[in-house]
């Protein structure tokens, strides 16, 4: 069964960029839902009620919260490559 993909994010933030080329590379840019913290009030108060805090990107996995552009990557790598 697929798993439920959201990715917080915004443009500015370098990590975030990281994260979004990582998924160009990988070709699951459909396979992911953005949420834009700095365009949509919803995203960035889910992204503290449900991960405790207002760090991007953080990619929620089923709901469950990840953190930090690296371990992102390397999940994306794993799950999609």
């Amino acid at each position: 069964m697929a798993k439920t993909l959201d990715l917080y994010y915004y443009d500015e933030c370098p990590y975030c960029q990281k994260v979004l080329r990582a998924m160009r590379r990988l070709g699951i840019t459909n396979k992911i839902t953005l949420k834009n913290i700095l365009l949509s009030n919803e995203a960035a108060t889910t992204l503290v009620r449900v991960g405790g805090k207002r760090q991007v990107p953080c990619l929620f996995i089923d709901g469950v919260p990840m953190y930090e552009s690296d371990d992102i990557v390397a999940w994306l790598t794993r799950e999609f490559a």
